[in-house]
């Protein structure tokens, strides 16, 4: 009897193993309860397989083999203070604003002039605001000066363009050089020294501006008067489009004469 109860243990062991190692496997409950077994109607526990100090546990939260992760807690720190740097900046970018806000109002209210770049319109390269900054009775006197100004300048440029026919009809090209030297340094330096001076001298009503600009606007004068003569000191005065050299080119070629003397009139009006 013994020996066929040993026998029948044997095979419901053999088929309780592949259920057994299902269970270890699924986690489940099952493998722990009574199951019955043998013709006799007699309760045994299942007897536990060997294969199950084999099979590895499961792994998961709250097991032996989990991975540890490390979240460091400085990038936290690092925002934190990030947002705390960023919110200065804007606090320190809106305190300049309003420092230069109130600036520009107090400077407002006083009345001073700003010296704002508005003329030519198209490209503006100086501050000129006559009919705001000028008292109105020296207004026509401004005028007159702002017209001599653009007339000197006129007066370079077309000396530039004379001198060139010049040189293309074999006068040489140092005078060309010396015609554009004229016109680069005239038209900045007669702004310079004495038109703005003026300018500055009847907004402000200044007696050292106006004492600068007589003294300028008297070299600029004998500088008008040498460039309608054109004496022959240098290069023959053919650099400045003047009487002397409109006559001294006018018997070879009658354009280069006609430019000389067109350049002289032009002179003349702008010194006037």
């Amino acid at each position: 009897m013994s020996s066929s109860l040993t026998v029948e243990d044997e095979r419901i062991s053999l088929l309780l193993l592949p259920m057994e190692c299902t269970c270890i496997l699924t986690g489940s409950s099952i493998c722990g309860e009574e199951v019955k077994f043998g013709g006799e109607g007699r309760n045994s526990a299942a007897p536990k397989s060997r294969l199950t100090s084999l099979v590895p546990e499961a792994l998961g939260f709250g097991r032996k083999h989990d991975a540890t992760v490390d979240i460091p807690l400085d990038t936290m720190n690092n925002s934190k203070n990030k947002e705390r740097e960023l919110a200065s900046w804007e606090a320190d970018l809106k305190r300049r604003e309003q420092d230069i806000k109130r600036r520009e109002d107090a400077v407002t209210r006083a009345g001073v002039p700003t010296d704002d770049r508005n003329w030519p319109p198209f490209f503006p390269i100086i501050h000129h605001d006559i009919a705001n900054e000028i008292p109105v009775h020296a207004q026509r006197l401004q005028y007159l000066a702002f017209a001599s100004w653009l007339g000197i300048v006129l007066c370079l440029v077309f000396n530039v363009i004379a001198v060139t026919v010049c040189w293309i009809r074999g006068g040489g090209v140092k005078i060309f050089f010396l015609a554009v030297i004229y016109a680069l340094l005239g038209c900045p330096l007669s702004y310079v020294l004495w038109y703005r001076p003026l300018y500055r001298a009847m907004r402000t009503d200044s007696a050292l501006k106006f004492s600068w600009f007589f003294l300028c606007y008297l070299v600029h004068i004998g500088f008008c008067i040498v460039a309608a003569i054109a004496p022959p000191i240098v290069f023959r005065g053919e650099s400045f489009t003047g009487i002397l050299a409109a006559i001294s080119v006018f018997s070879d070629h009658v354009l280069v004469g006609f430019n000389s003397l067109g350049g002289n009139a032009t002179l003349r009006d702008s010194k006037r």
